[in-house]
């Protein structure tokens, strides 16, 4: 009987989490690219209400819950400096890989460290409000533990919003 807990024990905390780890290492863990981000009639996509993996500046123009709400981040003076600056920032953090640049749209792919699980992040400038409106989304899943607002809130705190 002790050899089989012992057995069952090497198995739970020994080879699966190694198996895991390979497995996110490998890229398994990574999700689609998906098709439908960017600018559509000046919004970005809409969080999904039932799932709580994903928080934008703009969940109030969608079906959603108070977790998907978060603030968009403000500036002062000329947008497009502003947006510069937000796209310097971005470039210079870990894990990141920038997919779309341009003077008023930004889409950058996150990566996890030890798993490679992929998060999709979106920039929207809008002069007219005075603010940059932003998403962050997990490919996989249905819950983030509050990864992407804490990134999003660590951008805000370098940009100084």
């Amino acid at each position: 009987m002790t050899k089989i807990i012992l057995k069952i024990a090497i198995l739970l905390f020994v080879i699966i989490p190694i198996v895991t780890i390979v497995a996110g290492q490998a890229g398994l863990f990574n999700g689609k690219r998906p098709t439908d981000l960017g600018l559509r009639d000046g919004k970005l996509k809409a969080p999904l209400a039932e799932s709580s993996n994903s928080i934008s500046s703009q969940a109030a123009l969608h079906p959603h819950s108070d977790y998907h709400i978060i603030a968009p981040l403000t500036y002062q003076g000329d947008g497009k400096v502003a947006f510069a600056k937000l796209t310097d920032i971005v470039r210079n953090m870990n894990n990141t890989k920038v997919i779309t640049a341009e003077p008023t749209y930004l889409y950058a792919e996150f990566q996890s460290r030890l798993m490679k699980f992929t998060d999709d992040v979106e920039f929207a400038l809008d002069e007219q409000a005075g603010v940059i409106n932003m998403r962050s989304a997990s490919r996989l899943g249905k819950n983030d533990f509050g990864t992407n607002r804490k990134r999003l809130e660590a951008i805000r705190a370098a940009f100084g919003s």
